[in-house]
């Protein structure tokens, strides 16, 4: 820091965040505008501005989605159990903080060019790997390099098909370079499928000894039944309070939450809704509700009849009641959608954007306009796609009598759901997991030729804001442009967004953790067992 006028700004900021009047990313941005560097930020929030956790004890997990199918390899992760395994035993180049912000992982810090084409990133000369070998940047080049070229078959190879080249800087240092600008990159590297592991000497990396160099070591794995962790006492981070970590899969919610109850575990993910208020009556339990990125949406064919009229489409959105949705289909764990792909979990949140209000009279005016009065049409659903998605379609229905609309529910299998239906039939609803920035979310599903373009929405003047808002390196900029985007998609896309559902999950009283929660993952973003601790 500069001076002692910093110096007396850190008191007075740690002094706040104790007594709960700062939040972690306000905390954070000041300590860096005081001369912090973000990973010294990130030390003195959890020193200093928070009470010391409890250090000791095993701290037992019951998850939902394990598979026999699942793996080490990293580019094969696709469960949810496995995405909390490997945030337990394994690091990344940069993390998602609880308060959804970026923050240093392996990396302690990065800078780009100014066309946001040749980034670099900083390498933390602490990490070590549970074999006891330093990470290197050789490490972390074969780490990413494994998602990359055309025999890969890695579900992250979309993420990094721009990089160029990834070179080692020779500094404990090392750049990657893109083929265009892209100023989310290091959002990106949070994807759950980079892990960085130990390169072997062609080059590939040895995923299959399980070893990692995140807060935990692996000590037993049995792909979709459990697995057992120790303390990485070299960790990097600050965290890892437990001794010792169990995951134990735990597919059938009543077997969860009967666990958690008689105390067989000490957190359990994803709560079944239906049971929500009878665990908030047990004093023993405490239940973590989180705004999330996560997303169901009801996309329409933008080149297809009747949704080929950007009227048709509105009026369809007027005549959604989304709070009735929110209180009866997700019992209130929900933020209410408004038509664009982008939640207030994520940055660049364009809050001056009106939120769309139930209006059938308005819907039945624009039909009129349409020449569209009376209109029929079917929409697709299965019960798997998220719980009470039929349910919702049918009370959607209900609100939809009001404009004079009337839509068919057509309860279809949920085998082959996603083959099958999911961008195949002109209207369906999807649920869509947290994707850490607009930019993902809109390059995925918006963008005019993007393989996932669900509504077939094309939009000149989106695409092209896209494209610059992906190279912006101006952070007000940039938000700017975002806001012209969710309005485009809002006024003229072809998707209607319900809701974007909560993460929901338990634990035990004596189960502590920080002030914030992460939104990118249920857990605090698949890093319970490192960020929490037992009660003294």
């Amino acid at each position: 820091m500069k001076n002692v006028n910093d110096q007396i700004l850190m008191d007075r900021l740690a002094e706040a965040a104790r007594e709960g009047r700062i939040s972690r990313r306000s905390f954070m941005n000041y300590s860096m505008a005081a001369g912090l560097s973000a990973s010294a930020a990130t030390g003195l929030w959890t020193s200093k501005a928070q009470a010391a956790p409890s250090m000791g004890g095993t701290f037992r997990l019951g998850a939902h989605d394990g598979n026999t199918s699942d793996t080490h390899d990293p580019g094969t992760y696709l469960s949810f159990s496995m995405i909390q395994v490997a945030h337990t035993f394994r690091s990344y180049l940069t993390l998602i903080e609880p308060d959804g912000s970026l923050g240093p992982d392996v990396a302690t810090e990065w800078s780009a060019t100014p066309d946001a084409k040749e980034w670099t990133f900083k390498l933390n000369d602490k990490a070590t790997f549970h074999s006891g070998r330093k990470v290197t940047a050789n490490d972390v080049i074969a780490s990413l390099n494994h998602h990359r070229g055309e025999e890969s078959t890695s579900a992250a190879k979309a993420l990094v098909a721009d990089v160029m080249d990834i070179t080692d800087n020779g500094d404990g240092s090392i750049m990657i370079e893109l083929a265009s600008g892209n100023a989310d990159l290091p959002w990106l590297l949070t994807d759950y499928h980079l892990a960085i592991c130990p390169a072997n000497e062609d080059g590939s990396i040895d995923w299959k000894t399980g070893d990692g160099c995140g807060p935990y070591k692996l000590t037993n794995a049995e792909f979709g039944v459990g697995y057992n962790f120790v303390r990485h006492d070299d960790w990097h981070l600050e965290g890892a309070y437990f001794d010792e970590v169990v995951i134990t899969v735990l597919n059938d919610p009543n077997a969860r939450q009967t666990a958690l109850v008689t105390g067989d575990v000490d957190a359990i993910t994803q709560l079944e809704l239906k049971t929500l208020t009878l665990l908030q009556r047990d004093p023993n339990i405490e239940i973590d509700n989180v705004p999330s990125a996560a997303a169901i949406t009801m996309p329409m064919f933008c080149d297809q009849a009747p949704f080929d009229n950007p009227d048709v489409r509105n009026a369809l959105k007027m005549s959604m009641n989304r709070q009735e949705i929110i209180d009866k289909i997700a019992f209130g764990t929900a933020t209410m959608g408004n038509d664009f792909h982008h939640s207030p979990a994520m940055p660049y949140w364009p809050e001056n954007i009106p939120q769309r209000e139930y209006d059938p009279e308005q819907a039945k005016s624009l039909l009129k306009k349409a020449g569209a009065e009376g209109l029929s049409t079917e929409i697709k659903v299965a019960d798997s796609v998220f719980s009470g998605a039929v349910d919702m379609c049918v009370l959607y229905a209900e609100h939809a009598k009001e404009a004079g609309i009337d839509i068919r529910v057509n309860r279809v299998p949920s085998d082959g759901y996603y083959s099958d239906v999911w961008l195949k039939e002109p209207w369906c609803v999807v649920q869509w997991g947290a994707r850490p920035t607009p930019d993902v979310m809109y390059s995925l599903a918006y963008k005019s030729d993007a393989a996932w373009n669900e509504s077939h929405w094309q939009n000149e003047r989106f695409n092209e804001l896209l494209l610059q808002a992906k190279a912006e390196l101006d952070n007000d900029r940039r938000a700017e442009m975002y806001a012209e985007m969710a309005t485009l998609a809002r006024d003229d896309g072809g998707t209607l967004i319900p809701m974007f559902p909560n993460f929901v999950y338990a634990r035990r009283k004596n189960v502590q953790h920080g002030p914030d929660l992460a939104p990118s993952w249920q857990m605090d973003g698949a890093r319970a067992c490192s960020r929490w601790w037992f009660e003294s």
